[in-house]
C-alpha cells in the first residue's frame, strides 16, 4: 500500500516564520515611527515660515504685527495648528510679538508628536530658524529644519 504524502508545513516551519517575522518588524517599526515624526516636523515647518509670512502681509497691511491671531475665526491670519487643512493636530502655531516690530513664531509638538527630540520649532521675522528642547547646537537645528 502506498503512503499518502502530506503537503504543509510543521509547527517548526511556522514557528522559524513567525520568529523572523517579528524580528523584522522590531527594526522596521521604530524606524517607521521616526520617519513619520520627521515628515510631521518638515510639514509643520514650511507652515511655520506661511504664517510668518502672513504675518508679513499683516504688517503690510496694518504697519504693525500687533493683533495678528492664529485659529479658525475670520479674523484669524492663519490656522492655529499643523496641518493647516485639518485632520489629527501635530503641532499647535502660536505668535509671539517682541519688542519693537518684530515677532517669533512657534510650532509646539501635541498628541503623538510630543516625543520628537527637537522640540518647540520657533521662526523670526529676521528668517532664523530656532527649535528649543532636545536639540540646542546649530547642526541639531539644521537637522530639525530639513
Amino acid at each position: 500500500m502506498a503512503r499518502a504524502t502530506s503537503w504543509g508545513f510543521t509547527l517548526i516551519e511556522l514557528m522559524i516564520v513567525v520568529a523572523i517575522a517579528a524580528i523584522l518588524a522590531a527594526i522596521a517599526y521604530p524606524s517607521y515611527t521616526e520617519q513619520v515624526r520627521k515628515t510631521r516636523r518638515s510639514n509643520c515647518a514650511g507652515e511655520l515660515v506661511g504664517l510668518a509670512n502672513a504675518m508679513e502681509r499683516f504688517f503690510t497691511e496694518n504697519a504693525t504685527y500687533a493683533g495678528a491671531t492664529v485659529g479658525s475665526n475670520s479674523g484669524d491670519i492663519f490656522p492655529a495648528q499643523c496641518p493647516v487643512d485639518g485632520g489629527t493636530a501635530y503641532y499647535n502655531l502660536a505668535i509671539a510679538l517682541q519688542t519693537g516690530n518684530s515677532f517669533r513664531v512657534e510650532a509646539t509638538p501635541t498628541g503623538a508628536q510630543a516625543a520628537d527630540t527637537c522640540g518647540v520649532l520657533g521662526y523670526t521675522n529676521t528668517g532664523e530658524k530656532q527649535a528649543k528642547g532636545g536639540s540646542t547646537t546649530a547642526a541639531d537645528i539644521t537637522e530639525c529644519w530639513k
